[in-house]
């Protein structure tokens, strides 16, 4: 039978048996045993396969390719790959073979073609993989690797952007992200300068050494170029999990509920709503508050009014503000603007931005209030509120150790 390239391990591991074995006699000579030496060489594992025994050739699944095709190809018969696709079924469904993902077939040396293959391994995922054997029975399983946690340290230093800064130290997109909605609500990520700086503690997840999803953050510290510094702690309490200052504060800010009082809700959130003007099924990412035309409308947060002014599409007279490099809330169809409100202004929560109307398109006075989280229409009636609140007298004795612990940890170069 003619193989593929393979990824010959017997030879190795035998040289390195023999030569233990040596090593073992000649101890034993001496009058040692070596029944119990942890020292001695431990077969080497691949997929709880111990590798010395067989050749391992690993392939890769081919576009359009299925199973029976690279199990026959191995020297397998059809029927007996028929048989492992319904067996493995249980447990995984080989037609979910992904092009480019790894095979492993090991074969035993000098045997007979049809009984060559002894196991043949598709790996799902870095966290699992189906392992079939093939012996006097055959048999599938699927596994699970053993993950672990790392405690990793990294330091970024701002050039152009925290996204180059942390990508350029191997840091996931996902991670970043993480970090920059901690730090949401006490870092102004738009005016970040040159020269800034960010240290972050994660626990990272790994399997045989190499990183698998999320890490968690588990310390922080922002550290302007002029020395400033914010650090972020995570605690959790009663399952509740929050980052907190060095002081025990949250460095979370809540919003208002709802940006104006005395109403009630005309329309929610929607994605193929009705328009009662139009006619026509479009998307509402927004809720309507019905009220009298004139009540006074509120910012449910600080932030800054990044626009003002009449939107021709339908919304009328609006405001949008940004509140952080997260969230952002855009009131709609405004009668008229709280006076001297104008584009680039700080806001405070619960400070009037404008009065409800019906300008645009809309059938009677009401707001039209939208929230985007990342630059997504989010539901505002759904919206996760942040938590303001500290860390409770009971927990704070031990938070504070904890932090000056994190805070030596992030100094650590």
């Amino acid at each position: 039978m003619m193989r593929p390239a393979t990824i010959t391990l017997a030879a190795t591991a035998l040289a390195l048996l023999t030569l233990a074995s040596c090593t073992e006699r000649g101890a034993t000579n001496k009058g040692q045993t070596t029944d119990n030496d942890s020292s001695a060489i431990q077969p080497k594992l691949m997929f709880g396969i111990p590798v010395d025994s067989f050749t391992v050739e690993q392939v890769a699944v081919g576009k359009g390719q299925i199973l029976s095709q690279i199990l026959t190809n191995a020297g397998l018969s059809y029927d007996k790959a028929l048989e492992t696709y319904d067996k493995a079924l249980p447990v995984f469904d080989f037609r979910q073979m992904r092009p480019g993902q790894s095979c492993y077939i090991f074969y035993r040396p000098d045997t007979a073609e049809e009984a060559s293959v002894a196991h043949f391994v598709y790996d799902i995922s870095p966290m699992s993989y189906v392992r079939c054997s093939y012996g006097d029975t055959l048999s599938v399983e699927r596994l699970d690797r053993t993950v672990s946690t790392e405690r990793r340290r990294i330091e970024a230093t701002i050039r152009t952007s925290l996204w180059e800064a942390l990508t350029s130290q191997n840091v996931s997109a996902q991670l970043t992200l993480d970090m920059a909605d901690i730090f949401a609500w006490t870092v102004d990520f738009f005016g970040l300068e040159e020269g800034d700086k960010f240290t972050l503690l994660y626990d990272a997840r790994a399997v045989d050494g190499q990183t698998v999803g999320t890490g968690t953050i588990v310390a922080a510290l922002y550290e302007n170029k002029n020395g400033k510094k914010q650090y972020a702690f995570r605690h959790e309490s009663d399952s509740i999990v929050g980052y907190y200052d060095a002081q025990g504060n949250s460095l979370k800010r809540a919003f208002l509920k709802a940006p104006l009082k005395y109403s009630r809700i005309s329309s929610r959130f929607s994605h193929g709503r009705k328009h009662p003007i139009l006619k026509i099924r479009r998307a509402h990412h927004g809720v309507d508050y019905a009220a009298p035309k004139g009540t006074p409308v509120f910012a449910i947060g600080d932030g800054k009014v990044i626009a003002k002014g009449f939107d021709k599409k339908g919304g009328g007279n609006y405001v949008k503000i940004r509140h952080n490099s997260v969230y952002t809330t855009v009131y709609m169809h405004l009668n008229n603007f709280a006076k001297g409100l104008v584009t680039g202004q700080q806001v405070q929560q619960g400070q009037q931005i404008g009065n409800v109307g019906s300008t645009g398109l809309a059938t009677g006075p009401h707001l039209d209030f939208r929230v985007f989280q990342n630059g997504k229409p989010i539901d505002p009636l759904k919206m996760e509120m942040p938590p303001a609140e500290p860390i409770t007298n009971d927990d704070l004795e031990d938070f504070l150790e904890e932090s000056e612990k994190m805070i030596e940890a992030l100094k650590r170069g």
